[in-house]
């Protein structure tokens, strides 16, 4: 498999439980590969192409962990007559143990290296060196195959040292890798790091960064315009109903107005929950579980939580400096020093959950009031919404903007729920003035004319990119 034109394929091989799996995981990009903490989970080897836009890129294969390797050591030994038959050797045990129940593992792990397959050796960082160890790296240099050695600390415990420096007396490359929360470049400096060692498989994957690399691009741009389209959807939206004459003399407009509020809710809920499962779509995460209570407004990370509006809301200062004027932070006094004139700052028409003080839609959002339309062939349509105060877009934008980050950083190893608690959110002072301007503008659109042209989308997702760019550095800055 070392041909130009074939597509490179790497063994992940190693003791169990120090991490193989975790490997495979990241670097294919597949979070459905069982990880557990008990030996033995992978018995069967199983191979996992990492495919972009149709094309398999390169595969790695998981195998079984080494169980005897002393024992399959002693056999080469006794059956090489030199050193320029081990690779044969090694070929020759598979065939004659394929059956045999004690070196299950060993062949399991053995075959894709005979086909062809490079090394990637995994071991624990967080464990002293063994020389038990050394059977194994010294079964895997008889191959012949390339080779590169992972050192994956699993524990708090740092041993690396000694294992760098036992590995490079047998690997060609031996390098420090965190499956579950080494960054993305590292994923490509290995792939660049094999294509030197193997000649075959330099172009291919030179080609495979290059696809990466693409991909993750398109990705944020992708998750910009569903960011941006969730935005347009949650602010515009209205919420109606088509009444007839006994169903509007039975209602009263508070009741008819509490009706359509808690609709308003509700699609608020599910938009965003459906925004988060597109963003982790879009990243290949299918099986996260979110560190995050019930999406209520009973809980303090709900969407209309204070929480959530001190955590993601905007201070007048940062409005000011954008050039929007003072005013979107809310309440009286705000109402008050910018003469009504705020960015939808004051009470909630026809008193919004007004059981819920601590919660600031109680008294800082504002939604359009209950519009009762004209009788036409005996039906009256009555709506409510969309919100008017700008606070409310940049609570969705602040808190799809930090799930998206969370999100684009998790290895596909990480098993951890996703913890989605509130941060501070000042990140947005390091946004350019004219993305800022964007989106404000974006958000005025929105209440205004239930919706955005095509070019106003465009131009509002370009700016949730650069407000990514924002998060990512604000994140860099701050760790």
């Amino acid at each position: 498999m070392t041909g130009v034109n074939r597509t490179p394929v790497f063994a992940v091989v190693g003791h169990p439980n120090k991490g193989k799996s975790s490997v495979v995981a990241t670097l294919s990009q597949n979070d459905a590969i069982a990880i557990a903490l008990e030996p033995g989970t992978t018995r069967s080897r199983q191979a996992y192409p990492l495919t972009v836009d149709g094309e398999v890129l390169y595969t790695l294969v998981d195998t079984p962990g080494f169980q005897r390797p002393r024992r399959v050591l002693a056999w080469l030994e006794a059956h090489s007559i030199s050193a320029s038959d081990r690779a044969e050797t090694v070929a020759a045990f598979v065939q004659q143990h394929r059956d045999d129940p004690r070196f299950h593992d060993e062949c399991e792990l053995l075959t894709p290296l005979i086909e062809g397959a490079g090394i990637i050796y995994v071991v624990d960082g967080s464990v002293p060196y063994s020389a038990e160890n050394e059977a194994e790296m010294t079964i895997l240099r008889w191959t012949g195959k390339p080779n590169l050695a992972l050192v994956n600390s699993i524990g708090s415990d740092d041993h690396s040292a000694a294992w760098v420096a036992a590995l490079g007396q047998f690997f060609q490359v031996v390098r420090r890798f965190d499956a579950v929360r080494a960054p993305f470049d590292q994923h490509l400096s290995l792939l660049k790091a094999f294509g030197q060692l193997e000649p075959g498989w330099e172009q291919p994957l030179e080609r495979a960064t290059l696809h990466l690399s693409q991909q993750r691009a398109q990705r944020r741009k992708d998750a910009a315009r569903l960011t941006a389209q969730a935005l347009e959807d949650m602010l515009s939206r209205r919420e109606t109903r088509t009444l007839t004459a006994n169903q509007a003399a039975s209602l009263s407009t508070e009741t008819l107005a509490e009706e359509l509020r808690q609709l308003w809710y509700q699609y608020q809920r599910q938009r965003e929950q459906t925004l988060r499962l597109a963003v982790e779509h879009l990243y290949q995460h299918t099986r996260i579980t979110r560190q995050e209570a019930e999406l209520t407004w009973h809980n303090e990370h709900d969407l209309f939580s204070e929480d959530s509006r001190q955590a993601w809301g905007v201070s007048r200062s940062y409005l000011t400096t954008a050039g929007f004027g003072a005013g979107a932070v809310g309440g009286v006094s705000i109402d008050a020093l910018t003469l009504g004139h705020s960015l939808g700052a004051g009470a909630l028409i026809g008193g919004l959950i007004g059981a819920a003080g601590s919660f600031y839609y109680g008294d800082r959002l504002t939604l359009s009031a209950l519009k009762l339309g004209d009788w036409h062939q005996g039906l009256q349509t009555a709506s409510f919404g969309p919100v008017q105060d700008s606070q409310f877009g940049y609570v969705v934008l602040g808190r799809a903007v930090d799930h998206w980050w969370r999100i684009s950083q998790r290895n596909h190893a990480g098993r951890d729920p996703l913890d989605l608690e509130p941060t501070e959110s000042h990140w947005l002072t390091r946004l350019d003035r004219a993305s800022r301007r964007e989106i404000q503008r974006a958000f005025d659109l929105c209440r205004k004319k239930r919706g955005l042209d095509t070019a106003s989308r465009q131009r509002l997702a370009h700016a949730i990119e650069a407000a990514f760019d924002a998060y990512d550095e604000w994140q860099l800055n701050s760790h």
